[in-house]
Order: structure tokens, then sequence, then C-alpha cells
């Protein structure tokens, strides 16, 4: 029965198309390859759902919000771990908002490690060392001086500066030394008038006192 079937099918494919069944599938199989290609460009993409990380990188973006003077600890609480907070990074000391490269400084970009921190030893040796990270640029040299330069001329153009980081001011023993020479020096004075009487008595006792009485 089936092959009776098939037999009328040819037969049919022939007399109507002109085609032989072989050709017939084979130019049936290219039309059907591309009508799927080309619905796929032109398609509506509303049917698909998208990525949650695409739609929330597709989310405006909250304005920045200006920090003002910080501490390099506070800054750690923006690298991105918590996606509430902006994202934030120092160059030479001022901070900027790079909320909008967070595929690139975000948890798992490729220069995460720089978020939440003054990365400008990091930036102007291009060390991704753990060690490089800080905003010490002593010792370097005019290469690598030039080199942030560029870097922080890019995120002054690109991002909004919220904020600069507070400079620790080291505690020495100046200050509590700086006491000391007016207590001796109030202690020199008091000595003297001290010991006076009891000089000034000695001095004051007539010869041959005793004598007399």
């Amino acid at each position: 029965m089936a092959l009776q079937l098939w037999e009328t099918l040819k037969e049919a494919i022939t007399v109507y198309t002109g085609l032989s069944p072989a050709t017939f599938f084979t130019v049936l199989a290219l039309a059907l390859a591309v009508y799927y290609v080309i619905s796929g460009f032109f398609g509506s993409s509303d049917n698909h759902p998208r990525p949650r990380s695409v739609e929330e990188q597709m989310q405006p973006l909250p304005p920045p919000v200006q920090l003002g003077e910080i501490t390099e600890e506070e800054l750690k609480q923006y690298d991105g771990s918590d996606p509430k907070k902006p994202l934030l990074m120092a160059i030479k000391g001022q901070i900027y908002d790079i909320s909008q490269s967070r595929m690139f400084y975000g948890p798992g970009g490729p220069y995460a490690l720089f978020a939440g921190k003054d990365a400008s030893r990091a930036l102007a040796k291009m060390s991704f060392e753990d060690k490089d990270l800080t905003g010490d640029i002593s010792g370097l040299g005019p290469f690598e001086l030039d080199a942030l330069q560029d870097w922080e001329y890019k995120f002054m153009s690109k991002y909004v500066k919220v904020g600069t980081i507070k400079k620790s001011v080291p505690v020495t023993d100046e200050a509590a030394s700086a006491g000391e020479p007016a207590e001796t020096k109030e202690a020199d004075v008091s000595k003297p008038a001290e010991d006076g009487p009891s000089a000034h008595g000695a001095v004051e006792t007539p010869p041959g006192a005793e004598a007399n009485e």
C-alpha cells in the first residue's frame, strides 16, 4: 500500500511540476532553509526571551551621586559586589563613576580587580598584581607616568568624577614632644624659686651669732 502511494506521488510530482522526485524534494528543502534564514533576520525578537544580564545592562543607569571625600576603605564598598551601588574607581586620588562600563570593571570583567580601589600604580605599569593596586606612584619612570596620564585623561573625558580619596596623615611624635620644652622651662624656673629661701637664709646668718647668744 505504501509503495503504491509512493509511486502515485512520484507520478504526480512529475506531471504537475515537470521535475523528478529527487529534484523536487531538493528544491523544497532549499526553499525551507532560505525561509528560516530570512525569518531569523527579519522576524520579531519579542518571542525570544532575553538573558537577564542583557536586560539589566539595557536599563538606564541612575545619575552619578557625589560622595565628596571618602577613605580608601569606604571606596572598597563600590567594587561592584553590590549591584545596587555604583561602580567606582580612583586614579591619582580622584574617584570616578564607571558604572557604564560594568562589563569591563564589574565582577567577572577583565579589569574587575581595579574597581573599588585607587589603581594608579597598576594602570601606570599595566600590572594585575595585588601589590600594585595602590595609589602610590612614587618611583615610577617617565614612560609609566605618561601612561598613567593617558588613563587619567581617558577617565576625565568618559566618566563623571564623584569624589576624592581622603589622605591619611601619619601620626608622629612631634606633637607629643612639642610640650616637653615648655614643661622643662617651667621646671627650671620654679626650681631656683624653691631653693632661693634656704640659700638666702644661709647668707643672712650673721657671723658669731651663736657666740653672742
